[in-house]
């Protein structure tokens, strides 16, 4: 038996008036999903444990099988393990995004999560700046992937108070700088940063070219490694991850899940769709079990663009789910678990913690019912999955 898990992060929303009170995913055109959704069992999961934080470490830490109450210690870390960084048990890995803050008469404001999605190569030559002017007194930078980058900070705190970028676009964020509080070397890095970033070639081109500088660092997801048992020594089951995002990897890779690297794996719109697919058919042939993670939809939810949005979805139901269940059938018998991992409303422009439609799909026993893969139709069926980390035992028939 083959198992697999498709993420489509962030693909959950509100029904719009534009969309004459749909949802993007009742409104997308979505045959692929559809299919499975009439053949399998279609329900509502937890995903995001009810007092904690609608994020896709805590989402994806659920899918991957592992209770997020027990086992989440923070986003950063995971990130570590996916850039290969080792931590020391005195060190904190902190999440470290490229943003583009303005100075205006409302204050500071976050007019960019992603920098203007700045590019892996220029933002790398920034955090070499950043590493040679701030890397210091037990400090190191370390270069990830487009806006997303690490920190690791020998005397930073796992406990101190920090903010996710995308939940404070175009918001006034001096407000969260308390100068009187245990964070306040944590604010004084990020003000550190500024003077590094304003004079760096990178920003100058970018800004003759009319796209957005990377005007600061901001610091968020910190936390020390957690300890997980793997997926090998839970259920004896081998398998693969793959996902442009580091967070993604690294959880993988502390499930015991192999990373594999997809040339052209974005986290975009342009993302390598063809070859995220083929690498998990390939993984099957030797592997139980394939995680594939696609990111689009949630960078255009936090963007609030409804046509990006419906076309990530769109891309995802065509150049995903259908190439891969074309290629499952030579594979035997295969499960296929596909879900959202939380909801990133096009009208809120970050996540929220509802339940998320899920389909689980056997390909032993198809069944044919008047249903369809939308947020309604899950929940008409009147099964809610309460903790997510019950998906995989069920995926796996445990």
């Amino acid at each position: 038996m083959k198992y697999i898990i498709l993420v489509g992060d962030g693909m959950g929303d509100y029904p719009l008036a534009e969309l004459d009170r749909r949802t993007p995913l009742e409104a997308a055109a979505t045959p692929h999903l559809d299919a499975l959704a009439r053949q399998g069992e279609l329900g509502l999961a937890r995903t995001i444990p009810k007092g904690m934080d609608p994020g896709s470490d805590i989402a994806n830490l659920a899918i991957m099988g592992y209770d997020p109450a027990r086992y989440h210690t923070g986003r950063a870390p995971l990130e570590a393990a996916a850039l290969g960084v080792n931590l020391n048990p005195d060190e904190v890995a902190f999440r470290c995004n490229l943003v583009t803050l303005r100075q205006d008469e409302a204050g500071l404001v976050m007019e960019d999560y992603a920098a203007g999605h700045i590019s892996s190569g220029e933002a790398k030559e920034l955090i070499a700046a950043l590493d040679a002017g701030l890397g210091q007194d037990g400090r190191r930078f370390y270069p990830g992937v487009s806006y997303r980058h690490l920190l690791v900070w020998r005397d930073g705190r796992a406990d101190w108070r920090t903010y996710p970028p995308h939940d404070w676009t175009g918001q006034e964020v001096g407000q969260l700088m308390e100068w009187d509080s245990p964070e306040r070397p944590l604010w004084e890095l990020i003000r550190e940063s500024w003077a590094v970033l304003k004079d760096q070639e990178v920003n100058r081109r970018r800004q003759a070219a009319g796209k957005r500088p990377a005007t600061s660092i901001w610091l968020w997801g910190q936390g020390r490694p957690p300890q997980l048992p793997t997926l090998k020594e839970r259920f004896d089951l081998t398998g693969a991850v793959i996902s442009a995002v580091d967070l993604i990897r690294g959880l993988g890779l502390y499930a015991g899940l192999q990373p594999i690297l997809v040339p052209g794996a974005t986290g975009y719109l342009d993302t390598n769709y063809a070859g995220k697919v083929a690498a998990a058919l390939e993984a099957l042939k030797s592997m139980d079990l394939a995680f594939i993670h696609v990111e689009a939809p949630d960078e255009a939810g936090h963007s609030g663009e409804l046509k990006l949005k419906l076309q990530a979805i769109e891309d995802f139901d065509a150049k995903v789910v259908g190439p891969l269940m074309a290629g499952l059938k030579d594979l035997g018998e295969h499960r296929v678990l596909v879900l959202c991992d939380h909801l990133t409303p096009l009208a809120l422009r970050t996540h929220t913690p509802e339940p998320v439609p899920y389909v689980l799909f056997d390909s032993r026993t198809p069944g044919d019912q008047l249903q369809f893969f939308t947020e309604n139709d899950a929940r008409e069926t009147g099964l809610l999955l309460e903790q997510a980390a019950d998906l995989l035992p069920r995926l796996l028939e445990k």
